[in-house]
């Protein structure tokens, strides 16, 4: 099967790329600590754990689209969630910053698994 839209294809996997490297940079600043080696090893896998799961979504994702819709729209609603435990309104922009790109790849991967499933005849 023809890809019709690459800009609809390739943008969702582009975006859960930089998303996945933009949470593990978070994980730098255990390097503050001193936590010795195992514990510094330890610290960036616990830091890392919501990276290394979305990676495997996108793994998924790549093939089945609707993992990919359903898996970033209930990750970005997770971190309000979590978010919203201790709400101060600076919090809001935090929305924009990390659920935002999540509910964009959402949507995407969303019109993408639709236009594959309903292709155009003609």
């Amino acid at each position: 099967m023809k890809k019709k839209h690459p800009f609809i294809y390739w943008m969702p996997r582009i975006l859960s790329i930089l998303l996945i490297l933009f949470l593990a940079l978070f994980s730098l600043d255990i390097f503050d600590g001193n936590y010795g080696f195992w514990g510094t090893i330890l610290g960036l896998f616990m830091h890392n754990i919501p990276a290394l799961i979305l990676l495997v979504v996108l793994i998924i994702s790549w093939r089945y689209e609707i993992v990919g819709a359903i898996a970033f729209i209930l990750a970005g609603l997770f971190y309000i969630v979590m978010v919203m435990r201790d709400f101060e309104w600076y919090m809001l922009i935090w929305f924009l910053i990390i659920s935002g790109p999540a509910f964009l790849i959402g949507i995407l991967f969303f019109i993408n698994w639709k236009m594959k499933k309903n292709p155009r005849k003609g």
